[in-house]
């Protein structure tokens, strides 16, 4: 599992969740993309990719794609509807993307990592959520997030 931190400015939801899309497409990776203010650290990451991955591998899994299950079990939940706050939305914001090789290739994730960079400008220094920010956000918004368009089947990610 890679990690990429930036600063997304999503005009059009859509043609990000494409992009993001082609590149999971190119290098067989899952690629899930976090408002950096639900993110607690990499651990919290690291953990919810772990329990997607069992989850796959028992036949358990609630979403279709890897990277949904990857963005339920970062949010605590298995309803998507619920989890989907956590994902990313049009506008300017701060975002951790998870990059993950199901199969373990280092390259590919390498590489999917570095194209997810391409796309996003780099995050201010003080960029990231502690545990004290992500639990006092907001729970609802009222914005489309990234994983809404995929899950449903508008992406090809």
């Amino acid at each position: 599992m890679r990690l990429v931190e930036g600063r997304a400015d999503i005009a059009d939801l859509d043609a990000f969740l494409e992009d993001i899309g082609e590149i999971a497409d190119e290098f067989d990776c899952a690629i899930q993309a976090f408002d950096a203010d639900y993110v607690v650290g990499e651990s919290h990451l690291r953990t919810a990719v772990e329990r997607a991955d069992r989850a796959f591998d028992r036949g358990e899994n609630v979403a279709r794609e890897r990277a949904v299950e990857i963005l339920l079990y970062a949010a605590g939940r298995r309803q998507i509807d619920r989890a989907l706050r956590m994902g990313v939305g049009e506008g300017e914001s701060d975002v951790v993307v998870v990059v993950h090789s199901p199969t373990g290739d280092a390259e590919s994730e390498r590489a999917a990592a570095e194209a997810v960079s391409d796309l996003l400008a780099p995050a201010p220094a003080e960029a990231g959520a502690d545990e004290e920010r992500a639990r006092a956000r907001p729970r609802a918004r009222s914005r489309p997030t990234a994983s809404t368009a995929r899950e449903s089947g508008s992406s090809s990610t």
